[in-house]
């Protein structure tokens, strides 16, 4: 799809699109509170939707299905390892699946040989780091750990290994054919890109919807789960960002922003209200999942940002 090519989303397929890998940060519990952010007149009027940091993919994957209106969809990441599977998704669904069931069914028979089961996933894991296998095997390596690692947790070292150890899964569902195929027909609608999160506002038009789900600012040095990437994403990176916000702002772009809430751990510290004062910050309450103790994961707030008043839209939930 070019840069001006429109299309008309319909999903047929009756089971509804979902993430296929477990990501942290995950916005399917924020679904609620994003879809009364977007503006009302997005439901009869065409227009294009773009997000620069796609992760799992969970307001995708939502807003393809909820608005058939949408002209133009774009998706962004900076992890080429993800952005890979998602191609592979887009353009060669069957050969994934099968690769996938044949690992699934391997897997499951090692389910009472604890030593055999954590040899087999650390062979894969060490495959996988290798980089040197085909895009297909590389997708399918990717999701293999993503749904046998522990917690579903990715993250890579400065060297771009992934060293997440094995999970305690008995049985877990490695092959989501019926899901896989459902995100292949959306994907088909959707230009994927691999590059910087600014690269995209070469592919908007108006009227556009940015969404933007960056690695959060971790709210503690030991809640660190934003190492997506080698290059990691620092306090300067969350500058850059805002300020690429501001632009899209001047040139009339509309945009929602999600990002951790630092003041509910530090009442003082005003770094994201400083960024965006100038634009609309709302506080929703989130439940994080993804921690080595369970005791630490539980209700805290995040942030909801725009550059519209969100209080004058309509809600369409």
């Amino acid at each position: 799809m070019d840069k001006t090519g429109t299309f008309d989303i319909i999903q047929k397929n009756k089971i509804p699109a979902k993430p296929f890998v477990k990501w942290a940060g995950g916005k399917n519990q924020l679904l609620p509170e994003i879809s009364q952010l977007i503006p009302g007149r997005f439901k009869h009027q065409a227009f294009t939707y773009i997000e620069p940091f796609v992760g799992g993919g969970s307001v995708l994957f939502w807003i393809l299905q909820k608005y058939p209106n949408i002209k133009k969809a774009v998706i962004n990441d900076i992890n080429s390892d993800l952005i890979n599977t998602y191609n592979v998704i887009k353009y060669q669904v069957e050969n994934l699946i099968y690769i996938l069931r044949e690992w699934e069914e391997e897997y499951h028979r090692l389910e009472e040989k604890a030593e055999m089961k954590k040899e087999y996933y650390y062979q894969k894991r060490a495959l996988f780091n290798q980089r040197t296998s085909d895009s297909i095997i590389q997708a399918a390596l990717f999701i293999f750990l993503n749904r046998t690692c522990f917690n579903g947790l990715y993250r890579v070292n400065r060297k771009n290994e992934f060293n997440v150890p094995i999970g305690s899964y008995k049985k877990p569902m490695i092959c989501d054919e019926d899901n896989l195929r459902s995100v292949h027909q959306l994907l088909q609608k959707v230009l994927i890109l691999n590059g910087d999160f600014e690269e995209t506002l070469a592919y908007a038009v108006k009227p556009s919807l940015f969404y933007f789900d960056p690695p959060y600012k971790p709210l503690s040095k030991t809640s660190n789960f934003n190492s997506y990437a080698k290059e990691g994403f620092d306090d300067s990176e969350q500058v850059r960002l805002a300020k690429f916000c501001i632009k899209l702002d001047n040139l009339g772009y509309q945009w929602i922003l999600s990002n951790s809430d630092v003041k509910g751990k530090n009442p003082n510290d005003n770094f994201f209200d400083d960024l965006y004062s100038q634009f609309n910050i709302k506080r929703v309450l989130a439940r994080r999942n993804i921690n080595s103790n369970p005791n630490k994961r539980g209700e805290l707030t995040e942030l909801l940002i725009t550059n519209y008043n969100h209080e004058k839209i309509v809600s369409i939930t």
